[in-house]
């Protein structure tokens, strides 16, 4: 297992600076690196490495969630507010929707399965989207109205209804006595629960670090640490109380700069060091779960499915956007930044087929197909549109 650690890690910095130099984003190379030395590929990583990949890679998300948090402001939260709630709501809906319908239609499987289907494709990657909305924010750009937030908090929430919409339809499908009504209230409380508990943890860290002196290094481990044991929380009662935690670890990052922006910018510093290895482990190991045969049998089928469910959520970033203060251009780019596949098929892709859905095989192969497709593009899309057609506004900033 430490043989295949150094092999990610050194493979993996190797790759990453490849892509910069060919100016794309590093996380394509070490996706692709996870394909090429993971399973499905020439098989390089040791299998328990594999039996633990989810956990490792909740923990990666878990520290760039907590730098996302320690990166928003209160002020340029309130200027998307209204805008982000859209952006959290319409764009998942209309894709989820749209492929649950036409899903049904060209593979000929019943609507259930295929709500399963839509839902697991309609989620955002935070893992990929995050990373590159922090690298605007660090240069800059589009800044002044408050872009980069915007698709954070969006993207945030818009995996909470993916995934409860996919629990529905599966809850649907295994005969379970399901309450439609129950499951759609289900989502702002799960919403409201994980920003209580940020906030909860988040006030008590400040007491705590206000009380005890102790270095920055212990303070960001200890951050994580009860990140960590707040995701932990929602496994443990999601059969009780619904909790959307991830939304929580961003909640401790807001309320810690909020509150204590001394320490904040100091912890910032430090989670994105503790990035440099999570990043190598997240993207690898998602790019491990990759099974390029799988997707390949999907088809020109599922390049339609894909590339059609795309589409409805741009109408709904769109429509999320009217009567916003951005051009034009600024819109095209949140459509772009809301395109990412990854984190959500590669954890429950292959759920289905593991409960013996009889359409399962093609769910997880048009989940792998739609990793494949979107995070590359998405990001070097991301990478490009925002170099283009966000403004720079470091001369624009006060003082």
């Amino acid at each position: 297992m430490a043989l295949s650690l150094a092999l990610i890690i050194i493979l993996g910095l190797a790759f990453n600076k490849a892509f910069d130099q060919l100016r794309l984003p590093g996380l394509l190379g070490m996706l692709l690196l996870g394909i090429l030395i993971g399973p499905y590929g020439i098989n390089l990583i040791n299998e328990d490495i594999l039996r633990i990949s989810p956990d490792l890679r909740r923990i990666a998300l878990i520290v760039i969630l907590l730098r996302a948090g320690l990166g928003i402001k209160k002020e340029t939260l309130q200027k998307v507010g209204i805008p982000a709630l859209k952006m959290s709501v319409i764009p998942v809906l209309l894709e989820g929707l749209t492929i649950t319908v036409i899903g049904s239609y060209l593979l000929r499987i019943p609507l259930v399965e295929s709500g399963m289907l839509g839902f697991i494709i309609a989620a955002v990657s935070p893992a990929v989207v995050v990373p590159q909305m922090l690298d605007l924010i660090e240069r800059n750009k589009g800044i002044l109205k408050g872009i980069p937030t915007l698709i954070l908090a969006g993207a945030s929430i818009d995996d909470v209804f993916a995934i409860t919409f996919f629990s529905t339809f599966l809850g649907f499908y295994s005969g379970q006595n399901i309450n439609l009504t129950w499951k759609i209230l289900n989502i702002p409380i799960s919403i409201v629960l994980g920003v209580l508990l940020g906030i909860v943890v988040a006030l008590g860290l400040i007491h705590f670090f206000k009380k005890y002196h102790i270095r920055d290094t212990k303070k960001a481990l200890l951050i994580l640490s009860l990140s960590i044991i707040l995701t932990g929380l929602e496994d443990f009662l999601k059969n009780i109380i619904p909790i959307a935690s991830l939304v929580g670890v961003m909640v401790i990052g807001f309320i810690m700069l909020e509150k204590y922006e001394v320490v904040a910018q100091r912890l910032a510093s430090k989670f994105n060091k503790i990035w440099v290895f999570a990043e190598l482990i997240l993207f690898v190991l998602v790019g491990a779960e990759v099974n390029v045969h799988v997707a390949i049998n999907s088809g020109l089928l599922g390049l339609v499915i894909i590339f059609v469910g795309l589409l409805a959520r741009s109408i709904g970033v769109i429509i999320s956007l009217i009567n916003s203060e951005l051009t034009w251009k600024e819109r095209l780019f949140c459509v772009i930044a809301y395109t990412p596949k990854a984190t959500v098929q590669a954890a429950i892709g292959a759920t289905p087929l593991a409960v013996g859905v009889p359409s399962g095989d093609i769910i997880l192969a048009i989940a792998v197909l739609a990793i494949m497709i979107t995070a590359p593009l998405g990001a070097a899309g991301i990478k490009l549109a925002g170099n283009r057609w966000l403004s720079s506004d470091r001369e624009k900033l006060p003082g």
